[in-house]
């Protein structure tokens, strides 16, 4: 028989995310310099949602019957008109969740789906990320944000500081 724990974080507490840093620095290594290079420009490190359209989503979220979020790794194609600076970059896409339990006891989070218009939509953040790059404030002249610094040997294409 499978059982699942889940674990709460109290809201008064902070959970210690010290390992972030290294995580950050393999993906920067492993994905995102050769992304960077496929596509002949920095990709994004990172996307931002406010808090408030957070909310919003998971409140809609619950209102259909989720408990849960997905976050897909996802990418815009490479003419994306609407922001053409987020053209072949990567962003995150935030679906609604809801869990099933299978005949054997496993569980599953499924996406939600619903009808709108008589078509089925899937349920997903209706807001953009802010991306960065290309859109990183005034403080990170490089596109990186404040994410620390890792030097990639490119071999005998040189190397790079990100």
């Amino acid at each position: 028989m499978l059982t699942q724990t889940k674990n709460f974080v109290k809201s008064d507490s902070t959970p210690d995310f010290e390992p972030i840093d290294d995580l950050i620095r393999e993906y920067k290594k492993t994905r995102w310099s050769p992304n960077s290079e496929r596509i002949h420009k920095p990709d994004s490190l990172s996307a931002w949602f406010s808090i408030t359209d957070l909310e919003n989503f998971l409140n809609l979220a619950k209102t259909k019957g989720g408990d849960g979020v997905k976050f897909y790794f996802a990418a815009y194609p490479k003419d994306y008109l609407p922001k053409p600076e987020y053209a072949g970059r990567q962003t995150l896409a935030l679906v609604g969740t809801r869990s099933k339990i299978s005949e054997t006891g496993e569980i599953a989070n499924k996406d939600i789906y619903y009808s709108k218009n008589g078509r089925l939509k899937i349920l997903s953040g209706s807001t953009q990320p802010t991306l960065c790059p290309p859109i990183c404030g005034p403080a990170s002249e490089g596109g990186i944000g404040d994410l620390g610094i890792t030097i990639i040997d490119h071999g005998e294409h040189g190397m790079v500081m990100i």
